[in-house]
Protein backbone atom coordinates (compact mmCIF):
# COMPACT_ATOMS: atom_id res chain seq x y z
CA UNK A 1 0.00 0.00 0.00
CA UNK A 2 1.20 3.49 -0.82
CA UNK A 3 1.74 6.22 1.78
CA UNK A 4 -1.33 8.08 0.52
CA UNK A 5 -3.56 5.05 1.08
CA UNK A 6 -2.22 4.71 4.60
CA UNK A 7 -2.89 8.41 5.22
CA UNK A 8 -6.49 7.98 4.09
CA UNK A 9 -7.03 4.96 6.35
CA UNK A 10 -5.51 6.78 9.31
CA UNK A 11 -7.72 9.79 8.64
CA UNK A 12 -10.84 7.62 8.45
CA UNK A 13 -9.95 6.05 11.80
CA UNK A 14 -9.31 9.42 13.44
CA UNK A 15 -12.55 10.89 12.11
CA UNK A 16 -14.49 7.80 13.19
CA UNK A 17 -13.10 8.17 16.72
CA UNK A 18 -13.87 11.90 16.78
CA UNK A 19 -17.28 11.99 15.10
CA UNK A 20 -18.63 8.45 15.05
CA UNK A 21 -19.51 8.85 11.37
CA UNK A 22 -17.22 9.42 8.39
CA UNK A 23 -18.21 10.76 4.97
CA UNK A 24 -15.98 11.48 2.00
CA UNK A 25 -16.51 15.20 2.47
CA UNK A 26 -15.17 14.88 6.03
CA UNK A 27 -12.04 13.17 4.72
CA UNK A 28 -11.60 15.87 2.06
CA UNK A 29 -11.95 18.66 4.61
CA UNK A 30 -9.63 17.02 7.14
CA UNK A 31 -6.90 16.31 4.61
CA UNK A 32 -7.36 19.45 2.53
CA UNK A 33 -7.95 17.47 -0.68
CA UNK A 34 -10.56 17.91 -3.38
CA UNK A 35 -13.71 15.80 -3.25
CA UNK A 36 -12.91 14.12 -6.61
CA UNK A 37 -9.45 13.09 -5.32
CA UNK A 38 -10.95 11.62 -2.17
CA UNK A 39 -13.67 9.88 -4.17
CA UNK A 40 -11.05 8.19 -6.33
CA UNK A 41 -9.01 7.14 -3.30
CA UNK A 42 -12.13 5.76 -1.58
CA UNK A 43 -12.92 3.71 -4.70
CA UNK A 44 -9.44 2.19 -4.62
CA UNK A 45 -9.63 1.47 -0.89
CA UNK A 46 -13.04 -0.15 -1.38
CA UNK A 47 -11.80 -2.23 -4.31
CA UNK A 48 -8.83 -3.41 -2.24
CA UNK A 49 -11.07 -4.40 0.68
CA UNK A 50 -10.04 -1.76 3.21
CA UNK A 51 -13.35 0.12 3.40
CA UNK A 52 -16.99 -0.32 2.58
CA UNK A 53 -19.82 2.15 2.25
CA UNK A 54 -22.74 1.92 4.62
CA UNK A 55 -25.99 3.75 5.10
CA UNK A 56 -25.98 7.26 3.58
CA UNK A 57 -22.52 6.60 2.07
CA UNK A 58 -20.85 6.45 5.47
CA UNK A 59 -17.31 5.10 5.20
CA UNK A 60 -16.66 2.02 7.32
CA UNK A 61 -13.31 0.35 7.79
CA UNK A 62 -13.36 -3.37 7.11
CA UNK A 63 -11.48 -5.66 9.49
CA UNK A 64 -8.52 -5.49 7.09
CA UNK A 65 -8.80 -1.69 6.96
CA UNK A 66 -9.11 -1.34 10.71
CA UNK A 67 -6.03 -3.51 11.27
CA UNK A 68 -4.00 -1.41 8.83
CA UNK A 69 -5.31 1.94 10.10
CA UNK A 70 -4.79 0.99 13.75
CA UNK A 71 -1.18 0.01 13.10
CA UNK A 72 -0.45 3.24 11.29
CA UNK A 73 -2.16 5.39 13.92
CA UNK A 74 -0.41 3.53 16.73
CA UNK A 75 2.99 4.21 15.12
CA UNK A 76 1.99 7.84 14.58
CA UNK A 77 1.11 8.35 18.25
CA UNK A 78 4.22 6.53 19.48
CA UNK A 79 6.53 8.52 17.20
CA UNK A 80 4.85 11.79 18.14
CA UNK A 81 5.35 11.14 21.86
CA UNK A 82 8.91 9.93 21.28
CA UNK A 83 9.87 13.03 19.30
CA UNK A 84 8.32 15.36 21.85
CA UNK A 85 9.99 13.55 24.75
CA UNK A 86 13.45 13.27 23.23
CA UNK A 87 13.74 16.55 21.35
CA UNK A 88 11.37 18.82 23.27
CA UNK A 89 9.74 20.02 20.05
CA UNK A 90 6.11 21.18 20.12
CA UNK A 91 3.33 18.63 19.45
CA UNK A 92 2.45 20.08 16.04
CA UNK A 93 6.02 19.75 14.79
CA UNK A 94 6.30 16.26 16.28
CA UNK A 95 3.03 15.24 14.58
CA UNK A 96 4.22 16.48 11.19
CA UNK A 97 7.51 14.60 11.49
CA UNK A 98 5.85 11.46 12.84
CA UNK A 99 3.51 11.49 9.84
CA UNK A 100 6.46 11.46 7.46
CA UNK A 101 8.35 8.74 9.34
CA UNK A 102 5.47 6.39 10.23
CA UNK A 103 5.22 4.98 6.71
CA UNK A 104 8.86 4.04 6.22
CA UNK A 105 10.16 3.03 9.62
CA UNK A 106 11.16 -0.60 10.16
CA UNK A 107 9.06 -2.68 12.57
CA UNK A 108 12.06 -3.52 14.74
CA UNK A 109 12.87 0.19 15.11
CA UNK A 110 9.27 0.85 16.19
CA UNK A 111 9.55 -1.95 18.76
CA UNK A 112 12.81 -0.46 20.04
CA UNK A 113 11.21 2.97 20.44
CA UNK A 114 8.21 1.40 22.14
CA UNK A 115 10.44 -0.41 24.65
CA UNK A 116 12.48 2.75 25.21
CA UNK A 117 9.34 4.78 25.92
CA UNK A 118 7.93 2.09 28.23
CA UNK A 119 11.19 1.94 30.19
CA UNK A 120 11.30 5.73 30.42
CA UNK A 121 7.73 5.87 31.69
CA UNK A 122 8.42 3.11 34.23
CA UNK A 123 11.39 5.07 35.63
CA UNK A 124 9.40 8.27 36.21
Amino acid sequence: MYKSGEDYLETILILKEQNGVVLSVDVANYMGFSKPSVSRAMSILERDGYIKFGLHNQIELTEKGLDKASGIYSRHKLLTEFLMEITGIPREQAEENACRVEHDIDADVVEGIKKFMENRTAKK
